[in-house]
C-alpha cells in the first residue's frame, strides 16, 4: 500500500512538473509566432515536400513559394519553372536543405538569383553552382558569408517551433558562395517557354532587384515590397533610391495580376504598388506620425503599408 501511495505521489509530482514546463513554454512563445498559421495561406495550393521546415505552395502554374514559417523572418523564396531550366529567386535562411526541396519540385537545372544579398535570402546559395548577382561591392562582401548575422537569426525569440533535427546551432553560419555571372538592369533570363526580366530596385540595399514575368503578368519584389513593416533602417539603405525604385515598379501595376514579396505572405494585388508610393511620399513629407521602436528605429504606418526606419531619417533627402 505504501509503495502504491508513493507511486501515486510520484505520478502527481511528474504531472505537475510537466504542466509547469508546458506553461513556461507557452509563455515563451514569441509574439510574432502567435498569429501563425496566417489565414491567407488557406486559399493557396499546398504542395507536400519531405522537409517540415518548409511549406511549399504553387501560387501560379510553375511558380512555387518556399515558405519558412518557423523563423521570424518568415522568408519566402520562389522556384520558377520553365521548360529547359528553373530559377530560384532567393535561397532562404540556410537552416534546412533548400536544394533537396527544389529537387522534389523539378529535375531541371536550377540557376539562382537573389532579390538582394542580406543573409536571410542567401543562406542556401552555397548549394548551387550557377548563381547570378549584381555587380556591386555590397554583393561581393556578402558573398564571403557571415557568422554573426546568422547566429542572430536563431536566438530563442526568433524561432517558432523546432529547428530541424540535423541542424547544429553552434556551427550555423551563412556560408560563402560564388557568383558565376554578373547581371544588370534589363537583363533577361530564358527558362524555356518563360522569360524573366531583371529590374534593378536599389534602395533597401544597393543590389536589390525585382523579377518580372511579363507574359504571365507576375512581379517578384523581394524586400522592396512585402506585406509587413518594410526595413529601411540599415546603413546600406538609400531612401532616395528606394523612392525611385518603387515608382518604377508602380508604373508596371496596370500590366500585372500578382505581386510576390519575400516575407510573410506570398501574394498581393498590383494595386498595392501605387499605394506603396503614396504611403512613402507621406512619410517622407513628415505627414505621418511615427511610433518609436527598438534601437532608435521608428515605425510608420499608412493603412496596410508600414516602414521601419531610422529615427530622423524619414524627412531627410
Amino acid at each position: 500500500m505504501a509503495n502504491r501511495t508513493m507511486s501515486k505521489q510520484v505520478r502527481i509530482l511528474t504531472c505537475v512538473a510537466l504542466l509547469e514546463v508546458a506553461v513556461i513554454a507557452q509563455t515563451q512563445i514569441p509574439e510574432w509566432c502567435r498569429p501563425l498559421p496566417r489565414p491567407e495561406y488557406k486559399s493557396l495550393h499546398r504542395v507536400n515536400v519531405s522537409d517540415p521546415w518548409f511549406e511549399v505552395y504553387e501560387v501560379r502554374p510553375g511558380v512555387f513559394a518556399l515558405y519558412e514559417p518557423h523563423q521570424a523572418e518568415e522568408i519566402i523564396s520562389y522556384l520558377i519553372v520553365g521548360e529547359k531550366q528553373s530559377l530560384l529567386f532567393d535561397t532562404g535562411m540556410g537552416i534546412s536543405d533548400i536544394r533537396k526541396v527544389t529537387s522534389e519540385l523539378t529535375r531541371l537545372p536550377i540557376v539562382v538569383l537573389n532579390s538582394h544579398t542580406h543573409n536571410d535570402h542567401v543562406g542556401g546559395n552555397w548549394q548551387f553552382e550557377t548563381i547570378y548577382g549584381m555587380d556591386t561591392d555590397f554583393t561581393r562582401t556578402n558573398a564571403r558569408g557571415s557568422r554573426e548575422d546568422a547566429q542572430a537569426e536563431i536566438a530563442s525569440d526568433q524561432i517558432c517551433g523546432n529547428l530541424p533535427k540535423e541542424f547544429n546551432p553552434k556551427t550555423y553560419v551563412t556560408r560563402p558562395w560564388k557568383i558565376k555571372e554578373y547581371v544588370r538592369d534589363g537583363a533577361r533570363i530564358d527558362l524555356g517557354g518563360r522569360m524573366l526580366e531583371i529590374i534593378a530596385t536599389p534602395g533597401h540595399t544597393p543590389d536589390a532587384v525585382a523579377l518580372l514575368d511579363r507574359a504571365n503578368r507576375l512581379l517578384f519584389t523581394g524586400d522592396t515590397y512585402y506585406p509587413a513593416p518594410i526595413w529601411l533602417f540599415r546603413p546600406e539603405t538609400d531612401l532616395v533610391a528606394y523612392d525611385t525604385s518603387i515608382r518604377r515598379l508602380a508604373a508596371l501595376a496596370p500590366q500585372l495580376t500578382l505581386i510576390l514579396g519575400a516575407h510573410n505572405i506570398p501574394v498581393a494585388p498590383p494595386s498595392v504598388l501605387p499605394r506603396l508610393v503614396a504611403a512613402f511620399k507621406q512619410v517622407r513629407a513628415s505627414k505621418v506620425a511615427g511610433t518609436p521602436a527598438s534601437s532608435g528605429k521608428v515605425l510608420y504606418k499608412v493603412g496596410e503599408i508600414s516602414f521601419l526606419m531610422r529615427s530622423q531619417a524619414a524627412s531627410k533627402h
